[in-house]
């Protein structure tokens, strides 16, 4: 492994008791970003604590920026912390919160206050810098997580889940945000369950399951390996069986099955991008008003692969 990766994983495991979140983990990450994908329970928080010092490993060691993460806390003012939990002073305004985490790094109230109105100038939380924390809707929550996370401008950033809850405004513009600083050089971890989501951020990424790497590289090998999995597409149209009778010829589609209620057509493709590519066509001809895939999410993806 190279000494100058910003983390490094040596054998490690974490468990509580006899529940295993972590087994035998060993990887470098570069800096920039990288995606860290997997279902609820996969072990992505376990595996985002570990890297902030929050958490010592059951076995192996995790170095950050080229020390143990657990036991150095020199290190935590060049960490961004970005947690899926929320832990508030509801009753301190946006700016007051960020000024007073501020306070703990060594600034001074000037330093403070300058940092903590870029922090919330970057998330679009200017016009609410005034407003109590308790009054902060879902959303408004995550960005003010992420700001308390960039606010200092630390060399790692780890975010967990970082854009749930958004509109889809502060999605492209959180999305942006992350993508900036791995521009920057700064070394981002992101965690999500969504992969298109992770792929606007960045093309590396890590898959994780029950507490294994199953995947690591860029997407595009992630999604070779999504290509051999057959993609469910359930499809609302008026006219489904004119649908099923355009499409039933298509090489990337395996098979066909109407659904119970007559308007639904369920559809499995061995590629679905290439599928997707082709349907607007079809969709306009037979006046699909509906589309939703079960296998949006990684869970099916994984269960694949750790069968295969």
């Amino acid at each position: 492994m190279t000494a100058a990766a910003p983390i490094v994983f040596t054998r490690v495991s974490r468990w509580y008791g006899p529940v295993i979140a972590l087994n035998d983990v060993s990887l470098e990450i570069p800096a920039g970003v990288t995606g860290l994908l997997g279902p609820n329970g996969a072990g992505k928080s376990t595996f985002l604590k570990l890297v902030a010092g929050q958490l010592r490993p059951s076995q192996g060691e995790v170095r950050l920026l080229g020390r143990p993460a657990w036991g150095s806390p020199e290190l935590f003012h060049r960490v961004g912390l970005c947690s899926e939990t929320d832990a508030f002073w509801e009753r301190l305004t946006g700016l007051q919160f960020l000024q007073t985490l501020l306070r703990f790094t060594g600034y001074d109230e000037a330093e403070c206050s300058r940092r903590a109105e870029n922090a919330l100038h970057q998330v679009d939380l200017l016009d609410a810098k005034n407003r109590k924390l308790g009054g902060y809707s879902k959303g408004m929550r995550q960005r003010i997580k992420l700001a308390q996370a960039v606010a200092h401008e630390p060399d790692v950033l780890l975010l967990d889940e970082p854009v749930a809850g958004m509109d889809p405004v502060n999605r492209r513009r959180v999305i942006e945000l992350v993508r900036r600083l791995g521009r920057e050089g700064k070394t981002v971890l992101v965690s999500s369950h969504i992969l298109h989501e992770v792929e606007a951020m960045t093309r590396r990424v890590l898959l994780i399951h029950n507490g294994r790497i199953l995947a690591a590289g860029d997407v595009r090998e992630i999604r070779d390996l999504l290509d051999e999995h057959p993609h469910t597409v359930a499809l609302r149209a008026r006219d489904p069986r004119k649908l099923a009778e355009i499409i039933v010829a298509w090489p990337t589609v395996l098979s066909l099955s109407f659904g119970s209620e007559g308007e639904w057509l369920t559809v499995q493709t061995a590629r679905p991008d290439e599928f997707y590519g082709a349907l607007p066509e079809a969709a306009l001809e037979t006046g699909v008003t509906e589309m939703y895939s079960p296998d949006d999410d990684l869970e099916s993806v994984f269960r694949y692969l750790v069968t295969r």
